[in-house]
């Protein structure tokens, strides 16, 4: 009997969001869709957020996937940076959340040394990786969908492992995992 599963990996972001998806059938991984989400246009904050969420909505209504993965933020120079990623994260998460898919979050450095070997590769470098592995004939000129791409396979790849970082199966995982970020008032 055929296993099949979809996996959703999205790459936040409140300039471009990218996001692949993969689809896992007896354990070999196809390649399903790659794009992104251009949001420079757009220069209220909160418009940009409704955006991903609802992007992210159509993409779990359309393929329905069965996993999330989601790249986290990371920490730069720049704490606004970091602030305007955590909320593009959040958007997403809680769009999967709303639908009841489990999501697993991992860091950069996790899902390039998962694709490439290397923790320190360039996005080149993954997009290259990431094109020998699943056989795609172009590579998009803006990286940002292969980055959302990587996320998928990196989760493929770490499937059954105990160390993939945190994985949230509803709200109320989300909270028991995180009460310092919960308000009970």
């Amino acid at each position: 009997m055929a296993t099949e599963k979809i996996i959703l990996g999205i790459d936040p972001g409140t300039t471009v969001m990218g996001f692949g998806i993969i689809k896992v059938v007896n354990k070999q991984m196809h390649f399903v869709q790659m794009n992104e989400l251009m949001l420079r246009k757009y220069g209220d904050p909160y418009t940009k957020l409704k955006l991903i969420f609802d992007r992210t909505i159509e993409l779990i209504d359309t393929f329905h996937p069965d996993e999330i993965a989601i790249e986290a933020p990371f920490y730069g120079k720049n704490v606004q940076s970091m602030l305007k990623l955590g909320r593009a994260q959040g958007v997403a998460m809680a769009a999967g959340l709303s639908r009841q898919i489990p999501i697993t979050e991992y860091m950069p450095k996790k899902i390039k040394m998962s694709i490439t070997g290397n923790g320190n590769a360039s996005k080149e470098q993954v997009a290259k990786m990431l094109q020998s592995v699943l056989k795609l004939k172009t590579l998009p000129n803006n990286l940002d969908s292969t980055d959302g791409l990587a996320a998928a396979v990196c989760h493929f790849y770490n499937e059954g492992r105990v160390d993939v970082g945190k994985n949230y199966t509803g709200w109320e995982a989300f909270v028991k995992q995180n009460p310092k970020k919960v308000n009970d008032q």
